[in-house]
């Protein structure tokens, strides 16, 4: 498989399946951002962080490798007149998302119970939590633009909203494993 094509020179890219859009298409930008967040998520994995959450890491990042691949379909290119699919690409499940929340749940456990927002920062993997999150919440702005012109399985959009939750829940998880401190905000009072 050759890496570059020449066929995106001019300013279009095709969609699996075969379309030709121009690469600023809220398709290509949200399936650009899920490959943005899955660099990110690679990075916080490549940390000093526990051989859990590294393999929760691995397992999300596949996924968002399905969420990429449904995000690049044209819902009538993935499907064939006869209601069989045209193209193999896996779904995103319900258990994909209760794995998420199940997670969530076993990290926050050991938690102390938050009262306050927090601040993003403490440590640097911390960060790269934080700054997952907010890209996970920008992919998911893109793919509900995208869902609103173009429907397609919204157990995405439920997956990519639980995510963030998730990244979220991550960096308090790793502040704590890092012992970095978790500044609360408490909005100050004006005079």
């Amino acid at each position: 498989m050759k890496i570059y094509t020449k066929t995106g020179d001019k300013g279009s890219t095709a969609l699996f399946g075969g379309t030709r859009v121009p690469k600023h298409h809220i398709r290509i930008n949200s399936y650009g951002t899920i490959d943005e967040l899955n660099s990110w998520l690679g990075l916080i994995r490549d940390q000093q962080i526990d051989t859990h959450s590294q393999k929760i890491l691995t397992n999300i990042q596949d996924k968002l490798f399905t969420v990429g691949a449904i995000l690049a379909t044209e819902p009538q290119k993935a499907v064939l007149k006869n209601g069989k699919e045209r193209l193999n690409i896996p779904k995103i499940s319900d258990a994909d998302i209760l794995f998420l929340e199940t997670e969530m749940d076993q990290m926050e456990e050991n938690l102390p119970p938050m009262t306050h927002f927090i601040l993003p920062g403490g440590h640097t993997t911390v960060s790269y939590c934080h700054l997952a999150r907010t890209v996970c919440r920008r992919a998911e702005r893109m793919a509900t633009l995208l869902y609103e012109n173009e429907p397609f399985e919204d157990s995405v959009l439920v997956y990519l909203n639980r995510l963030s939750d998730y990244l979220f829940v991550l960096a308090r998880k790793l502040s704590k494993d890092l012992l970095a401190t978790e500044i609360k905000w408490i909005p100050q009072k004006n005079g």
